[in-house]
């Protein structure tokens, strides 16, 4: 079992920035990908950027550029570093962790909002 909590969201004005964390406890050395999905309010859930076990990074279109997802392994947090942001910005920032072992399972913490005033 994974539990994770996140951080660190709130309200911030078009162009600045903000850091949410995810917190991860539990069997963490399962974790194989951590990372950030978010949902606006009438829209799909979305990926917005994944790290890897390897230290491999993955975002998404909509953010390169702008927002950098990193780790520290030895505090088992992740924090994901939003520049530059938009109102589209504006959303429910889930942290979310997959395991392999023994088989393929989705974690997901509660969220955190983040507004964007324009």
């Amino acid at each position: 079992q994974v539990q994770l909590v996140e951080s660190g969201g709130g309200l911030v004005q078009a162009g600045g920035s903000l850091r949410v964390s995810c917190g991860a406890s539990g069997s963490t050395s399962s974790i194989v990908i951590i990372g950030w999905h978010r949902q606006a309010p009438g829209k799909q859930r979305e990926l917005v950027a994944s790290i890897s076990n390897t230290g491999s990074t993955h975002y998404a279109d909509s953010v390169k550029g702008r927002f950098t997802i990193s780790r520290d392994t030895a505090k088992n947090t992740v924090y994901l570093q939003m520049n530059s942001m938009t109102a589209e910005d504006t959303a429910v920032y889930y942290c979310t962790a997959i395991v392999m072992w023994p088989k393929r399972y989705d974690y997901w913490g509660q969220g955190t909002q983040v507004t964007v005033s324009s």
